[in-house]
């Protein structure tokens, strides 16, 4: 098995994970939140709601983003993680709205919350479970450079924060007996659900948009560049990111009386050395002869 076969097999395990301990919270804080009767509780089982479908959105997403190109797709289906990654930002912002809603509501009409401890016990539950899963999570996605993995991450980092959240509340209303803690930490979880998923749609759009690639790492396929002596220079260097891998474009000025050989020989020496440095790349390199362009960026 490739390395990258290894990688799409371990994203997929990765992304069942995330179903499952998703689907497990959302069961325990909908059954506990009904039966405790807290606002913020059950918030926390509609932000849940939103990481599960999340999840299986990002499953499917990045079963689809391994398939290779085909006729439709020439350029592969790995859009489908940055599209998943999107789908499920804008999830959230509306998750945030939904609760804020409900959280006003609750404050016209606020019950008396039962059986506390059933809820803080749920809370710490959540904050264990979701702090290994989004660890796990993140260094999969850091080392398949999946978009949409690490979507789901981030989104079960936010979760953790507002379950201590919640969790502050309920132990706050079980010693003071305010009422009002309840809703309006509430509107506190919504908030910071609001800015997770309003960051995450800006860098998904980003992503949809073509944005190049950071700027250190066009300098380190510059400098790749730079250690053959036989490239004398280059231009027209363009980036983007499909998913979890990158396409790199390049115009490469080369002596005028190399054979195609060597010149053949020496790019695929470089993209075997940007794929080493960077992961997976999709490179097409368009070779110049010296005398081609009067304005080329030279190395020195």
């Amino acid at each position: 098995m490739t390395e990258e076969q290894q990688n799409n097999a371990l994203k997929q395990r990765t992304a069942w994970l995330s179903i499952l301990s998703n689907t497990l919270l959302v069961v325990l804080k909908l059954i506990v939140g009904m039966y405790v009767g807290a606002v913020s509780l059950v918030s926390e089982a509609m932000h849940s709601g939103v990481d599960l479908i999340a999840a299986i959105i990002a499953f499917f997403a990045v079963r689809k983003a391994v398939e290779p190109p085909d006729m439709g797709h020439d350029y592969g289906h790995g859009k489908f993680e940055n599209l998943s990654s999107a789908i499920e930002a804008l999830l959230i912002v509306f998750a945030a709205i939904a609760i804020v809603y409900e959280s006003i509501q609750k404050f016209n009409n606020i019950a008396e919350p039962e059986f506390l401890e059933y809820g803080i016990l749920i809370m710490l539950i959540s904050i264990v479970v979701n702090y290994f899963v989004s660890a796990r999570l993140m260094v999969v996605a850091k080392k398949t450079k999946s978009q949409a993995l690490e979507a789901d991450g981030l989104h079960l980092r936010a979760d953790i924060w507002t379950s201590v959240g919640v969790l502050a509340g309920l132990v706050g209303i079980k010693i003071t007996g305010w009422l009002w803690l309840d809703p309006l930490i509430a509107i506190f979880v919504a908030i910071i659900i609001f800015k997770t998923g309003y960051e995450m749609v800006i860098e998904s759009a980003k992503e949809l948009t073509d944005t190049s690639l950071p700027e250190e790492e066009e300098r380190i396929i510059g400098e790749i560049f730079s250690r053959h002596d036989n490239v004398m220079g280059f231009h027209r260097l363009r980036t983007r990111r499909s998913g979890s891998y990158c396409l790199l474009d390049v115009h490469l000025i080369f002596e005028k009386d190399m054979s195609l050989e060597q010149v053949h020989q020496i790019c695929d020496e470089l993209e075997s050395e940007i794929k080493t440095a960077l992961g997976s790349f999709d490179v097409l390199i368009h070779a110049e002869p010296s005398d081609h362009h009067a304005e080329p960026k030279l190395l020195s």
